[in-house]
């Protein structure tokens, strides 16, 4: 069977990758459910905010054959993500795969498995999101299945090319631009009123007052004084 593989990737829209860089991610989390992948995917290496749009590729364990072709289908600013198929053993992303897409000018990479060569990929200047690291690699097998700019799954969410891809030291974002761009005015506003909020923790003032948190429960807690 053919492997699918399409060229063309809808941009994100236009703004969207700006607005994004002056939230707290986890702000976000708290005007979203969906679009979080598993937390075992963690940041492996870099230190810094990630933000980019999504070129997917779905690859049959332990082939890593399309990864290095989807990487030519990089550009500026792409996140790189890899759906094993469910494979937690083998690494398709390395040294020379993380050269590649820092050589296109792509954010990071993002695997649903593991990563390997965690010392040169620190030295790329990317971002790698991984389930863990591993010595067992994938292996140039060419398997006829997979594809590129497909739909895939990572880490529990259903993802599609062009989805944005957000994260940092705490976690994972990959959701629908227009899913983000509904929520960014209120996640920019609560970002606003937080630091008056922690002055009024710190001088003093109950929580549950501050957040509203006691009048949400008025009525439905019985607090006994025994």
């Amino acid at each position: 069977m053919p492997i699918r593989v399409v060229r063309e990737v809808a941009a994100l829209p236009s703004g969207l990758a700006d607005a994004l860089a002056t939230v707290d991610f986890a702000t976000l989390g708290h005007f979203l459910e969906t679009g979080f992948p598993d937390p075992a995917i963690r940041q492996i290496v870099g230190t810094g905010r990630l933000i980019g749009r999504a070129i997917t590729v779905r690859v049959t364990a332990p082939d890593s054959a399309l990864v290095h072709r989807a990487t030519e289908l990089l550009e500026p600013g792409d996140v790189l993500l890899v759906d094993t198929g469910g494979d937690r053993r083998h690494a398709p992303v390395g040294a020379v795969v993380g050269t590649a897409v820092a050589a296109a000018g792509a954010a990071g990479i993002v695997v649903d498995g593991p990563s390997t060569d965690t010392e040169a990929l620190e030295q790329l200047g990317i971002s790698v999101y991984a389930r863990g690291t591993s010595i067992l690699t994938t292996k140039m097998l060419g398997f006829s299945n997979g594809g590129i700019n497909v739909p895939i799954a990572m880490g529990g969410v259903a993802v599609l090319p062009g989805y944005a891809v957000v994260g940092d030291a705490d976690g994972l974002l990959i959701a629908d631009p227009e899913d983000l761009l509904a929520v960014l005015p209120d996640a920019l506003r609560s970002d606003d009123a937080e630091p008056e909020k922690l002055r009024r923790v710190r001088d003093g003032e109950a929580l549950s007052t501050v957040s509203a948190a006691g009048s949400r429960l008025r009525g439905v807690l019985r607090e006994d004084e025994a």
